[in-house]
């Protein structure tokens, strides 16, 4: 349980968008359309990949859940950070801070996860594929998409229950537009922050790491067995199914390496704010651009699918 009652503050105020007071109203528009364009673009990959049975594979059973997690992930967020621009009073109480920080951290690890499996997927598929039926039967997706999700979980009870232990003496004032793990740890009061803040990085880091060692193995492994294919045309072809896939895991983590291994110098609040607003409003919009775009199958069948609907006598 959360010690609410050794805890001073009982509710935050959130100061990320302050220093933008004339901007604030172009953010919430632009915001707004790219969280709009987000979810449209997630639920539209979901309804392809369930309505058509061809889609019915691994690859895209793993893409479907990814698009779940995106979607509860930017919920637990945006909504919340499009409400606050709009309104002089942005406080949030602490049981709601501690909420909010469990789902972003538990839907956020468990995207990671997924991730690292589909880069698992794609190394099975190519440089196992005479095994990829065994290897990827449907209770093996079915485990590993529990375990990502399963492991999305544990990663936001630890965080959350690690950093709402703590005790909050004011001021409560967070230099962001989201309960985040670096302002609320500035905020905390007690001999074991440092301890706490550590421990937690620690796991964090640990864990995103791990994630992006196996993807870059998983990678390693599919150049290998692609440069031994005798033909160009094969090994385009081969790679050709690993492209979207890459382009996500490239910004994915290439903007959370920027938020969280960033210098831990003097940083103005307003760059802070910035770079993590590209991470949890531009990194998810672009997914659902990337999937459609770089996937051929993918792309096909979207415009079979709802063109067949919209104008049926032209297909």
């Amino acid at each position: 349980m959360l010690r609410t009652n050794l805890s001073a503050v009982s509710e935050f105020i959130f100061i990320g968008f302050s220093t933008f007071p004339h901007l604030q109203l172009m953010f919430f528009l632009l915001f707004l359309l790219m969280y709009l364009f987000t979810l449209l673009g997630n639920l539209l990959i979901m309804t392809t990949i369930w309505a058509e049975r061809g889609l019915h594979t691994p690859m895209y059973l793993f893409l479907c859940a990814l698009s779940i997690s995106e979607i509860l992930y930017t919920f637990a967020i945006i909504p919340r950070m499009l409400a606050d621009l709009l309104s002089a009073h942005r406080s949030i109480a602490f049981a709601a801070c501690a909420s909010q920080m469990f789902f972003s951290f538990t839907f956020g690890f468990t995207h990671s996860f997924l991730l690292t499996v589909m880069g698992y997927d794609r190394y099975v598929a190519i440089c196992h594929p005479l095994h990829y039926n065994v290897l990827m039967s449907p209770r093996g997706c079915a485990c590993l998409v529990a375990w990502s999700w399963a492991g999305g979980l544990v990663m936001g009870l630890v965080v959350t229950t690690a950093i709402f232990h703590l005790t909050f003496c004011g001021p409560n004032e967070i230099h962001h537009f989201a309960c985040h793990m670096p302002p609320l740890l500035k905020l905390a009061c007690g001999t074991n922050v440092p301890a706490v803040a550590k421990g937690v990085g620690l796991v964090c880091i640990t864990a995103l790491l791990g994630c992006c060692l196996l993807i870059l193995l998983s990678y390693a492994a599919i150049v290998a067995a692609i440069l031994r294919i005798p033909s160009a045309e094969g090994g385009h072809r081969a790679f050709s199914t690993c492209a979207s896939h890459l382009t996500v895991v490239v910004v994915h983590y290439g903007f959370a390496s920027v938020i969280y291994l960033k210098s831990k110098g003097p940083q103005s609040l307003e760059g802070d704010t910035l770079m993590d607003v590209a991470y949890t409003v531009l990194t998810p919009f672009l997914s659902p651009i990337i999937f459609s775009l770089r996937n051929k199958e993918l792309r096909n069948t979207m415009k079979k699918t709802f063109l067949s609907r919209l104008y049926p006598e032209k297909i």
